[in-house]
């Protein structure tokens, strides 16, 4: 196996890599080790989520923190915002979750966070790999090695927590006495996004959520994932369908007659009813739906746009103040919660729009502006830089006079709509975003530049 054919993906989301090709025992000890040299002491919080490997990853990352005189307490399988949520309470040194987030079964990774609860800076993640390769541990004698302690109950401490949240509609919520199919791909949210929904009194119907780490369909939660979801949602009668990634920061919505809706639109429920009550700012990434930053802007709030992943989203909403936020891909930030994406608010805030309006889910939808986009990637080719340059060079031949926002790959906004095309920060590929105010012309366009790009 060639150096060239392993994957490995370094960004502040972390390292991500194929266990075996790219991420192995050896290496995720030295980020240990790094990790623990960079904080130089205290205690680490470690969760991780059910994939087959996770046993393994974790007992080496804390096999590196020890060995560095770095304590570390095990809260088991957990989804990873309340990793975050245990690091802040606890007043632990920092954290790390072992999850590949939405990717498939054979990745793995490390997320790492700081002593807040938040994903490391750019700047604390380029001081981190400067240790690693400079392999500059701290490693300590016998008696200062770290300790290693477990604690159980924390998805129920984040449950109480999610439930004390002022915007979350307890009464109304429990009056309407949902029905709600969950799909939890067997993973870390297998017991807390079911539990949460029965403490707001709602009946709930369990698929894929054994917590045992079978994915047994692609774990993303977009719309062509969620087909099973979808005939539970009818076969139930149910009110909604609900579907959270594997590591369960991510939520993904069903509606009442088993269509899976687009996962942006878990962001704009939130963003609508959290400004409902709180006046100020909006941050959400450069791929997000204008949908959402349509709503925002009618209800007073200035939109700001920020780089994708959680740690731009959370820099800009520190910077902006502002009251809610998050990326388009299900991730809802609450800060007046904690500062992380996490499905557990963005569901019990979806319950709380639906209660306080008195709406089905596909009414709420239907109130959104109606915007047309597909999603979609390919292979990250070698020169995709260069071909991202040139696409540049000609792409109002294609669309027409257009600004361009280059902070994360190219964004072009249009007359009708907008696209991006950037590289992934957690898979060996690009994305490609196009949204315009027609089905058709939206079609159009992601087939055009996908030929461009394929050329």
């Amino acid at each position: 196996m060639t150096e060239q054919s392993k994957q490995l993906i370094k960004s502040t989301s972390g390292i991500r890599g194929v266990v075996g090709n790219g991420l192995d025992p050896v290496l995720v000890t030295q980020y240990g080790c790094a990790f623990g040299t960079l904080l130089k002491r205290g205690t680490v919080v470690i969760g991780r989520d059910s994939r087959p490997s996770g046993e393994m990853v974790k007992a080496a990352v804390i096999s590196g923190l020890i060995s560095v005189g770095i304590d570390v307490i095990d809260i088991g399988i957990v989804p990873t915002p309340t990793v975050e949520i245990a690091v802040k309470k606890l007043k632990a040194a920092g954290g790390i979750c072992v999850t590949a987030s939405h990717n498939p079964a054979q990745w793995n990774a490390l997320k790492f966070f700081s002593k807040s609860g938040e994903f490391i800076t750019a700047e604390e993640y380029s001081a981190l790999d400067a240790i690693f390769n400079g392999q500059a541990f701290s490693y300590q004698p016998v008696g200062k090695l770290g300790r290693i302690s477990t604690q159980t109950g924390w998805a129920d401490k984040h449950i109480a927590m999610t439930l004390a949240v002022k915007a979350v509609q307890k009464a109304a919520i429990r009056k309407r006495r949902f029905k709600v199919v969950v799909d939890a791909i067997n993973s870390a949210g297998s017991y807390a996004l079911p539990a949460l929904l029965e403490k707001l009194n709602a009946k709930v119907y369990r698929i894929n959520c054994d917590g045992d780490g079978n994915f047994v369909h692609e774990p993303e939660p977009t719309p062509k994932n969620l087909a099973r979801l979808g005939r539970e949602v009818k076969r139930r009668k149910a009110d909604l369908g609900m579907a959270c990634d594997p590591d369960a920061d991510r939520l993904a919505l069903v509606d009442e007659h088993g269509r899976p809706i687009s996962e942006e639109y878990s962001l704009t429920i939130a963003v609508q009813e959290v400004l409902r009550s709180r006046k100020g700012a909006t941050v959400i990434n450069l791929s997000t739906s204008k949908a959402t930053a349509d709503v925002a802007g009618a209800m007073g709030s200035t939109v700001h746009y920020s780089k994708v992943g959680e740690s731009n989203v959370v820099a800009m909403m520190r910077q902006k103040k502002a009251v809610i936020g998050g990326e388009g891909n299900g991730g809802v930030i609450y800060p007046d919660f904690h500062a992380g994406r996490d499905s557990l608010i963005a569901a019990a805030l979806t319950l709380s729009a639906l209660s306080r309006k008195k709406q089905s889910l596909s009414e709420l939808v239907g109130t959104f502006p109606g915007y047309y986009s597909i999603k979609g990637k390919a292979s990250l080719p070698s020169d995709f830089t260069d071909r991202l340059s040139r696409f540049e060079s000609m792409v109002e031949s294609l669309i027409g006079p257009a600004t361009t926002d280059r902070r994360d790959g190219l964004r072009f906004d249009f007359a009708t709509g907008w696209l991006q095309i950037r590289s992934s920060n957690t898979e060996p590929i690009f994305r490609v975003i196009v949204e315009t105010s027609q089905a058709s012309m939206t079609e159009t366009i992601y087939n055009k530049v996908l030929e461009f790009f394929r050329q």
